[in-house]
């Protein structure tokens, strides 16, 4: 099975900013990384006028759109339940990734590196720390029991992040 690492954290973080910075100094070391990113708000991937957008509204469940450069499967889901991690971790082609990183899903049975910054509108102790945490990454000395990584640090991080993955 493929690792999954979860990087998590309050909104505000610095979620998707850590991740511009670890997705790249991965691929430098070899590593494949795919990511599945949560977001509470209403998103759509299409383009209004675009010939996809307009026979998806026209009402497909699914639509695939497909060129030599990349493709994207968008489905509706009006009557969705909560995401389920696990169904979306399916979705993605496993024999092109080492490594799927997700952003958010902070109450899922995954494993995860929260994030903290000081200064931020959450104190240490509201961060979601179950048995699934593997490392709090912070820019200020935090009095945990896991593995703390400087959050400015993104070799570290990614030092981290190689290791676990052999080790699983």
């Amino acid at each position: 099975m493929i690792p999954v690492l979860a990087i998590a954290a309050w909104s505000g973080t610095g979620k998707t900013t850590l991740l511009k910075r670890l997705i790249p100094e991965l691929c430098s070391r070899g590593i494949r990384p795919g990511l599945i990113k949560h977001t509470h708000h209403r998103m759509d991937v299409d383009t209004p006028g675009k010939d996809s957008y307009e026979l998806r509204k026209a009402g497909a469940a699914q639509t695939l759109v497909a060129s030599t450069e990349r493709w994207a499967l968008m489905t509706e889901t009006p009557q969705a339940e909560e995401l389920d991690l696990d169904y979306l971790v399916s979705r993605m082609d496993l024999s092109k990734l080492d490594l799927i990183l997700v952003e958010g899903f902070k109450h899922e049975s995954v494993a995860k590196i929260l994030l903290f910054r000081e200064g931020t509108t959450h104190s240490i102790e509201e961060l979601c720390i179950d048995e699934h945490v593997i490392a709090v990454a912070s820019d200020v000395p935090v009095d945990i029991e896991h593995r703390l990584l400087d959050i400015n640090n993104i070799k570290e991080i990614a030092d981290f992040v190689e290791f676990w993955m052999t080790a699983k």
